[in-house]
């Protein structure tokens, strides 16, 4: 029989996980995009439709084992044997500070680690209730999740470290960049296929674990996968850069892939073309410093340049850039048509909808107005466009795969507290330990991608170019050593930070320019 008398404890928490699972998105998702973004391989719209699938996919087919954790590993449930209302209680009061917490940071554009706030949070429950903290060295204890803030990012930095290094070293710093790079990215395209299928395999909350499932069965998937995507690359992939980069060809997407060697004809059968005339590859390395409009709105173009110019050699007297043209905000495009009509009317009505669907996948989050954050990008060696070009297709696969090993590891960052209260209410007694409903996590991952839709552009802008420039081949290396550490520690059911994650991998990165200002 359910706790009725405790209802509004549920309720309060049902309310507070809504809060925090929504700004855990606009939070933390943008983590997994966010060198995307800045590397002008995505757009926001693009990133918005993926994040609402990869989150979900994450959250939901990989999220019990770490939500976990989360539950019954941070601190002693045995305070609250016999006394199951105020074991609720102290779940919603956690539930209730991290929400509050992260509402407050996002709102502020502050990219912070869900992870840490939910675990404080349930520290300073611990705290209030008298109910031991687990310090000691156990999995899943303060200890563990401690330790694994610090090795994490470590362990990130590394990873795509050694990811760059063999694009860097290995295609980009050659004569014949380009052309070593056709050759080379099916193997790139392969291995993150590879990664992302060992995991699916062993992360599963009803698959068994690496020892039971078996070493060979784990290796044979992965080699097949590995194999399969290559010889899949070459036949498919490889063709359509071969007709983009190599002939020119505008008028072929994405979506024209599946066409294969009929791509190698003069004249291919193509549904769907795009413009003749259209851009083959766009300059990822494009000026992103964009004047603020209030110190130069009042001047000429070429009065901006000066001042631009000016404020730059102050910060560095080689860099010498123009203002980034500025790209139409969500109220020029969809309020100031219709600011003239009264509020009622249909046109402005629908504006203002249009505003509140789209306001968060239409921002400019590329532009800066740092001169000095423009000095540091200077530094970074520029390569060729084609073969950054070639690195999109991985990175789209990566920032895919960060994501959902986001959506694994912290969907128990809200889900946690509120399955702990909630099986408690539904038994009537301090029942922790039973399994996680899917249909919470199904709610928690749909929360995690509709707030990184509506709210996520704050966190896009904190991240991304601001530590280093971000190109494609970064971006995917960044990416890739970010997601194969947060997938290693929700394997071993540790709620590591996946801010700091990725903020290892991106310093990792920028190491490999072998400059420390760059």
């Amino acid at each position: 029989m359910a706790l009725t008398k405790y209802n509004w404890i549920l309720a309060l928490i049902t309310i507070c996980f809504c809060v925090s699972a929504f700004m855990n998105g606009a939070n933390d998702v943008a983590n997994s995009y966010a060198t995307s973004v800045a590397a002008r391989t995505l757009t926001m719209p693009q990133v918005g439709f993926l994040s609402m699938i990869t989150e979900f996919v994450g959250a939901v087919a990989l999220g019990n084992r770490v939500t976990n954790t989360i539950k019954n590993g941070i601190i002693s449930i045995k305070r609250f044997d016999g006394n199951p209302g105020s074991l609720m209680l102290a779940m919603a009061s956690a539930e209730f500070g991290s929400a509050t917490w992260l509402a407050i940071a996002t709102t502020a554009g502050y990219p912070v680690s869900t992870t840490q706030t939910i675990v404080g949070a349930l520290i300073g429950v611990g705290f209030a209730a008298d109910s031991p903290v687990v310090w000691s060295w156990k999995s899943g204890s303060v200890s563990q999740v401690a330790a694994s803030w610090v090795v994490a990012p470590l362990l990130a930095a590394c990873f795509s470290a050694i990811v760059f290094s063999t694009i860097k070293f290995g295609i980009m710093e050659r004569s014949n960049s380009f052309q070593i790079g056709m050759l080379a990215i099916p193997f790139y395209l392969a291995f993150t296929c590879a990664v992302l299928a060992l995991f699916l395999v062993v992360e599963a909350p009803t698959a068994p674990s690496l020892e039971e499932f078996g070493a060979g069965k784990a290796v044979g998937i992965v080699l097949g996968v590995f194999f399969g995507i290559l010889i899949l690359a070459y036949v498919f992939v490889r063709p359509y850069l071969q007709r983009r980069l190599v002939k020119g060809d505008s008028r072929i997407k994405f979506y024209h892939i599946p066409l294969g060697p009929l791509l190698m004809r003069d004249d291919p059968p193509l549904y769907w073309p795009a413009k003749a005339d259209g851009v083959v590859v766009i300059d990822y390395y494009e000026n992103a410093y964009a004047a603020k409009d209030s110190s130069v709105g009042h001047q000429s173009d070429s009065e901006k340049d000066v001042a631009i110019s000016t404020s730059l050699e102050k910060a560095n007297p080689l860099v010498v850039p123009t203002a980034r043209n500025r790209i139409v905000t969500p109220e020029e495009r969809f309020l100031a048509p219709s600011k003239h009509l009264p509020a009622a009317h249909p046109s402005r009505l629908y504006g203002f909808l249009k505003y509140f669907l789209f306001q968060g996948v239409t921002r400019d989050c590329v532009s800066h107005e740092d001169p000095r954050l423009h000095a540091t990008h200077a530094r970074c060696k520029v390569y060729d466009n084609r073969t950054e070009h070639l690195f999109t297709y991985c990175q789209v696969l990566s920032a895919m795969l960060m994501s959902i090993a986001h959506g694994s590891n912290d969907v128990a960052n809200a889900v946690g507290p509120w399955a702990a209260t909630y099986s408690t209410w539904q038994a009537n007694k301090v029942a922790t330990k039973v399994p996680t409903p899917v249909w919470m996590l199904v709610i928690a991952g749909f929360l995690l991608g509709a707030g990184f839709w509506f709210f996520g552009f704050k966190i896009i802008r904190a991240l991304g170019n601001r530590i280093t420039q971000m190109s494609p081949s970064r971006g995917f290396s960044t990416e890739l050593g970010a997601a194969i550490t947060v997938l290693l520690a929700s394997r071993v059911g540790l709620p590591i930070s996946t801010t700091q994650c990725l903020a290892g991998a991106t310093v990792g990165v920028g190491l490999m320019n072998f400059d420390i200002r760059a």
